[in-house]
């Protein structure tokens, strides 16, 4: 019996915020798209900046950069647009990335329980450790609008 040591290769695309790069797997990705205008409008949902409107649908616009670097982008160079699940449904959401994005096959070492909820593993590309990021952690979804739509709760009187 030979035992195989082939790696099992996946699919990421890199993206860069800032200074930094990040990952997301390949198939969560829909698009890389030139920055569009964003429609803002009032609401409380947290994270969500606006919206855009691409291929007829309402995409929201998520800016996760100041949750991974502190700081809020001042310069757009794309949307990247991806896939999330909100349970059996998929939704689209836009990421703004300062930089060119690039698609590698790579093993990812799985994220390790002192690792922050945003990390789903880690990739080595080009002498850089690289974070895979779990965008369900990064964006709002559907819990925070069923918060939302759920009555205060009232304190109840004691007898």
């Amino acid at each position: 019996m030979t035992v195989s040591t082939e790696l099992e290769l996946q699919s990421f695309v890199l993206l860069r915020l800032g200074e930094r790069r990040f990952a997301i797997s390949a198939n969560q990705i829909a698009e890389l798209v030139a920055p569009s205008r964003i429609f803002r409008f009032p609401h409380r949902t947290p994270k969500l900046e606006g919206v855009i409107l691409r291929r007829g649908r309402i995409v929201p616009v998520c800016d996760i950069s100041e949750m991974l670097l502190g700081k809020r982008l001042t310069s757009r160079r794309f949307y990247l647009i991806a896939v999330r699940s909100y349970g059996t449904q998929k939704e689209w959401i836009a990421v703004p990335v300062t930089g060119e994005c690039e698609l590698i096959k790579s093993e990812m070492m799985a994220a390790a329980e002192s690792d922050a909820p945003h990390v789903a593993g880690w990739l080595s590309h080009g002498g850089d450790v690289i974070e895979v990021l779990n965008l369900d952690t990064l964006t709002p979804g559907a819990e925070h609008a069923l918060a939302e739509a759920a009555p205060p709760r009232r304190a109840e009187a004691l007898p």
